[in-house]
């Protein structure tokens, strides 16, 4: 993804005062050097915006904002509301992934289903269902231990897969529905 989609830069004013007026983003005509960084190789980047930017003013300060958290993030949440939608009517592959905040082994494999959705990008959709938020879909599928992860097919549920397990177990069932 291109540095501008996944940056908003902007200047915050650190005094009471001028608060009203000191939130502004950089104008078109500004240039940022991003300086060398956990990766980032120093670089020129324009920014476009209809406001200007005034840095002699001591009361400003840069602020780096990450816009690309949804990019990144594959795995889309689904409920009661989408779960025809998203789920039963996709022409893909679908894994859907039963879970809820308080759930240990649901935290440890988050990352695992994370990964697994970026690798399949465009392969197979992932989603994730908070048990506690949407339990009638919980319980129309017989999820009564999480993590369990369901994979689907033409609307169809095919396989599950309960509790924590490794990246290749999850893997190696995508491989059976995912058209090569």
């Amino acid at each position: 993804m291109a540095l501008e989609n996944c940056l908003q830069l902007s200047t915050v004013c650190t005094t009471r005062v001028g608060a009203a007026q000191c939130y502004q983003p950089f104008s078109s005509r500004e240039k940022l050097i991003v300086p060398t960084c956990n990766g980032l190789k120093k670089s020129v980047l324009k920014f476009s915006s209809s406001s200007s930017f005034a840095p002699s003013n001591k009361s400003h300060r840069s602020r780096f904002i990450c816009k690309a958290r949804e990019a990144v993030n594959e795995v889309q949440v689904v409920n009661d509301s989408s779960w025809n939608n998203l789920v039963i009517a996709s022409e893909n592959p679908v894994l859907v992934e039963f879970w809820a905040p308080w759930c240990g082994p649901c935290r440890m494999i988050a990352p695992v289903i994370d990964e697994l959705a970026k690798e399949y990008a465009g392969k197979i959709a992932c989603f994730k269902l908070n048990t506690d938020d949407s339990p009638n879909i919980a319980t129309q599928y017989g999820i009564r231990s999480i993590p369990t992860v369901l994979f689907f097919k033409n609307g169809e549920k095919k396989e599950s897969v309960i509790g924590a397990v490794p990246k290749s177990t999850l893997s190696a069932t995508i491989e059976k529905y995912v058209d090569l």
